[in-house]
């Protein structure tokens, strides 16, 4: 008997904190998004404690951002279970919107008001530069130039990018 190999089912609403956990010191994506989290956390926090471990916290994101060659600010709207496996040249607009469970490869680039929803793939060296809506489960191929809304479930690839009809 044949024992069918599937994999593991990603949600898009609910995020896998594992993630995001780092796996070993030298870690440069997921220590940039620690510090990012940890950032957030003591500022919502507040007090003279969160105010002294905030800034702890830009020391941080500095260092980590340097390394990892990314542009990801303090104050972005990132859902959990975010994976950057190769995160150099990686530019985010802190008014775009990213949902949990997805995955960035290297030189994307999201500018501001943009919404991608939960478990979106965006390949390397895409562009999401106009404001438009992802949805949830998405492809962005690689290098796509994205400059109209992406359905979800739906795979956007090209210059500039066209919705791939589905196989049935």
């Amino acid at each position: 008997m044949v024992e069918s190999i599937t994999a593991p089912v990603v949600s898009a609403t609910e995020p896998d904190w594992s993630r995001e956990q780092p796996r070993q010191f030298w870690d440069p994506s997921r220590q940039l998004l620690k510090s990012i989290r940890n950032y957030q956390k003591r500022k919502q926090q507040g007090g003279i404690l969160g105010y002294f471990l905030s800034r702890f916290n830009i020391i941080q994101h500095i260092f980590w951002s340097i390394v990892a060659g990314t542009d990801i600010p303090l104050n972005c709207q990132i859902g959990g279970g975010l994976i950057m496996l190769h995160p150099n040249g990686i530019v985010i607009h802190p008014e775009a919107s990213i949902g949990p469970n997805c995955l960035i490869f290297q030189q994307v680039t999201i500018v501001s008001d943009v919404q991608i929803g939960g478990h979106v793939d965006i390949g390397a060296g895409a562009k999401i530069i106009r404001s438009v809506t992802i949805g949830d489960h998405a492809l962005i191929g690689a290098n796509a130039v994205v400059i109209c809304d992406v359905p979800p479930g739906a795979t956007a690839v090209g210059i500039p990018a066209k919705i791939l009809p589905k196989k049935s």
